[in-house]
């Protein structure tokens, strides 16, 4: 079987490794072409994946356009050459779907994003199955598969996982010590025109508040204003997960860093306008995500809930005990994706 990858995000290139190995150990050929999105080349070059650059990502409207087309032509060349069985994408993949049409071929698409309407509008007609989590908010019909788990769950069970304290030695970090990591975003996608987040006053406030209880420590998709240089996080991204096991608290703007610190069992404070039908599920199921939409006040009712966090001297430990629960219920994703791969690639 000849699998072609597309991977557009660094989340992406997380959910699909081990997926990768697994497939390859078979003996199934797997080829993976990327689209340049923050730290996604970093990762790859990482964990040894061989691949192809077929575009990057844009921050207009009319330039996202652009790049689709030029991006779908390159995998359109690649195709015919690889000569693929299947094609398989992450959250949004419109060139996939595309490209499956054209070819004749089937395509895969798993995703957990709903209110991304213009992807969504662009995407599904045209993918064969879309794979969803069971608390996806949309019913996307008769293409549509569900399954118990979430993307994190697919690089973070213990299965595949199992944290690496010398990362904190590379920031002086010990076990025992209270750290809060603050993840900020770009707002560049195209379903996040017209939002900001978390105001530059509400991360001045976060930063001096959480100071008092221990290390802040900052990752962001954007640039950091000159105050907040002092607190960049400066490790391998491939070390992220390991901090995130560790550390506190996690506080941002993040749907996926917030999920991978529900399935590591660290509490998560996310604010976003939309959320996501995984962090509600993390929330009301598992104690261990808090969401906030409201954008006038998501600042202020998430640092007070952050805050009343911090004060449980027991967090940490009630964090591992929720995580046992989510993982006692869920399954194991990576062999789920590569089941649902090896099922509709012998489908015409």
């Amino acid at each position: 079987m000849k699998v072609l990858f597309n991977v557009g995000h660094p989340a992406q290139v997380h959910l699909f490794k081990n997926l990768l190995w697994n497939l390859e150990k078979k003996g199934h050929i797997c080829k993976i072409t990327a689209v340049e999105k923050e730290v996604s080349l970093n990762l790859l070059d990482a964990y040894g994946f061989e691949y192809d650059v077929v575009g990057s990502s844009k921050l207009t409207s009319f330039s996202k356009a652009i790049e689709m087309l030029r991006i779908e032509y390159k995998l359109y060349k690649i195709a015919k050459s690889f000569k693929p069985d299947i094609l398989v994408g992450g959250v949004g993949n419109v060139y996939i779907s595309h490209l499956g049409k054209l070819i004749g071929k089937n395509s895969i698409v798993f995703d957990d994003t709903e209110h991304s309407k213009i992807e969504h509008f662009l995407m599904d007609p045209f993918a064969t199955v879309i794979c969803t989590p069971s608390c996806y908010r949309l019913d996307m019909g008769k293409k549509q598969i569900r399954y118990h788990g979430n993307h994190e769950l697919a690089y973070l069970h213990p299965n595949y996982f199992t944290p690496d304290a010398k990362v904190l030695n590379e920031l002086g970090l010990k076990k025992d010590d209270t750290f809060i990591i603050l993840r900020f975003v770009s707002w560049g996608a195209i379903h996040d025109v017209g939002h900001t987040g978390l105001t530059l006053e509400d991360k001045r406030n976060a930063v001096k508040e959480f100071e008092k209880y221990g290390r802040v420590l900052i990752t962001s998709e954007k640039p950091l204003q000159k105050e907040f240089e002092q607190y960049r996080i400066n490790v391998s991204p491939e070390k992220m997960h390991d901090l995130l096991y560790y550390a506190t608290l996690l506080y941002g703007e993040s749907a996926t860093m917030a999920s991978e610190c529900a399935v590591l069992g660290t509490h998560a404070i996310f604010c976003d306008y939309a959320g996501r039908g995984y962090t509600d599920e993390e929330e009301k199921r598992y104690g261990l995500v808090y969401n906030f939409y409201n954008e006038e006040s998501m600042g202020k009712d998430s640092l007070a809930k952050a805050l009343e966090l911090l004060n449980n001297p027991f967090l940490k430990k009630e964090g591992r005990q929720k995580r046992e629960k989510l993982l006692a219920e869920s399954i194991d994703v990576t062999s789920f994706m590569e089941d649902i791969i090896e099922k509709y690639a012998d489908m015409e």
